[in-house]
């Protein structure tokens, strides 16, 4: 998950039509922004703290399925559904009514703020290399720093301050620079033997087996994956619906060549104890043990400047999400309030408050960067798993297909991608899964309240057995976490 280096337009009065319109290459620039970010600075570390190098290569191979069966859910939704916008959340509405389609809405944005609150501490981590009272950025002198960005950000967005192009292109620079660089420097470096020194990591217990490396590998994949919806999020400033499809291939494709390359070159480098034990963005540490000091020096820096573009980026994208549900009815009428200027004010300013609180969170509880990035992770599994399912229905049914069309490869695409997901939700475990039943479950009372603003019926029996369901699980995860049986943070 990261930045998305093309802002997200705002109303000007001298704004043409056109200065809208995205085309391939800017899609494409889209989808690859919007996931390559923090997460790669930190994957030799984040992988390699539950998995050997066998377990880490089957991780990928099932990322590498799994997400290429979402990338072709949202490829064909794109030409079968073109009225729909906003990607997922307007897919599960679609789909599965206007419960599911809120509670998407709802996972989406947790994500999407959750993930800023990750990128505060990982800029501020980073930042200790040089200033070492920042510690893992969540000490309260990261905290009162990233608490003064965010507020910064803030004001900047609701001014109506867009990033200029040569920001875009510093940013988009010192992104994939430094990765492409480290990858080439570090495939020169490689070392046969400490790659497969303990290759199926079974020599050390801690790791447990083959199965339960593959399995803590699972979040971490899905968040550097986020953002790959980024073209169909955008779908409507498109200027050709066929190339929100060509665009996310392409995107999935680049990224996954840098991601696998990232995380497996590094344990040719350093092994599984070594790369487990350094501290994110442990890209520095990997680096540094190559060609010195400066490595660290360049991937702190590299990582600095490309998060702080994210925490933009994606602050206006996390209060887009609220402010379109806003005003389709989705979600109360109040998050759909804009400024002079067009921007999503009211959105912007309940987003960055609970950005601000989860920051004062991860002071008390010492929250990591790898804690956030599994919350955001697993929250989004919502609007994905409903993406997959919305697929696999149109296919079943033959809506939007005309007759003759074969439907096997959109069915078997759908149910491979919904699938995935509900193997992550199993994946996340217990602890991360209550955390999200606790940040879900506050949703119902703004999901009511947008359906008696629209005099419309709150429940049908299963949504309201859903509803009571995920009441339950949250007051249960509440009681779990204050007995101390359970602890995602």
């Amino acid at each position: 998950m990261a930045t998305t280096d093309l802002d997200i337009p705002m109303r000007e009065e001298s704004a043409s039509p056109a200065t809208t319109k995205l085309r391939l290459g800017s899609l494409t620039a889209l989808v690859i922004g919007s996931m390559v970010g923090s997460g790669v600075f930190s994957l030799p570390q984040n992988m390699a703290a539950g998995a050997g190098p066998l377990a880490i290569l089957i991780g990928w191979t099932v990322t590498a399925a799994g997400m290429l069966a979402l990338v072709f859910v949202y490829q064909s939704l794109a030409v079968r559904r073109p009225e729909l916008d906003a990607g997922p959340y307007a897919y599960a509405k679609a789909g599965f009514g206007p419960f599911i389609g809120f509670n998407s809405a709802w996972g989406y944005w947790i994500s999407a703020w959750v993930g800023n609150v990750s990128y505060a501490v990982i800029v501020f981590s980073a930042l200790s290399y040089f200033f070492p009272a920042f510690g893992d950025g969540n000490t309260w002198q990261a905290v009162l720093g990233a608490s003064i960005l965010l507020w910064i950000i803030h004001f900047l967005v609701l001014a109506g301050i867009r990033q200029a192009a040569i920001v875009n292109t510093v940013v988009t620079i010192a992104k994939i620079a430094p990765v492409v660089l480290f990858v080439g420097v570090v495939a020169v470096a490689f070392k046969l033997n400490v790659w497969s020194l303990d290759f199926t990591g079974l020599g050390n217990a801690s790791l447990g087996t083959i199965a339960a490396q593959v399995k803590s590998t699972m979040l971490v994949t899905l968040w550097v994956f986020i953002g790959i919806e980024g073209a169909s999020v955008f779908s409507a400033r498109a200027e050709r619906r066929k190339d929100i499809a060509t665009a996310t291939v392409l995107g999935f494709f680049t990224c996954l060549a840098l991601y696998a390359l990232v995380s497996l070159l590094s344990l040719g480098i350093l092994s599984q104890p070594e790369l487990a034990a350094l501290k994110n963005p442990s890209m520095a540490g990997v680096l540094e043990a190559v060609v010195g000091p400066w490595g660290a020096v360049l991937i702190n820096l590299a990582l600095v400047v490309s998060v702080v573009g994210a925490f933009l980026s994606w602050t206006l994208l996390a209060a887009e999400i609220p402010h379109v549900a806003g005003k389709d009815g989705t979600m109360p009428k109040f998050f759909g309030h804009e400024s002079e200027r067009g921007v999503p004010s009211t959105s912007l300013l309940i987003t960055n408050l609970l950005v601000q609180a989860f920051l004062v969170i991860t002071l008390f509880a010492q929250s990591t960067y790898q804690a956030l990035f599994y919350i955001a992770s697993a929250a989004i599994l919502v609007p994905y798993i409903f993406s997959g399912a919305f697929a696999a229905k149109l296919a079943l049914t033959g809506e939007s297909y005309q007759s003759g069309e074969s439907r096997t490869g959109p069915l078997v695409a759908g149910v491979l991608a919904t699938i995935y997901g509900l193997w992550l939700v199993y994946a996340a475990g217990p602890a991360y899964l209550f955390m999200c039943a606790i940040l879900y479950a506050p949703g119902i009372i703004f999901y009511v309240w947008a359906r008696r603003e629209a005099n419309q019926r709150a429940f049908h029996p299963v949504e309201a057995v859903i509803a009571v369901a995920l009441v339950a699980v949250a007051i249960l995860a509440v009681y779990e976490m204050w007995t101390g049986a359970v602890s995602a943070l």
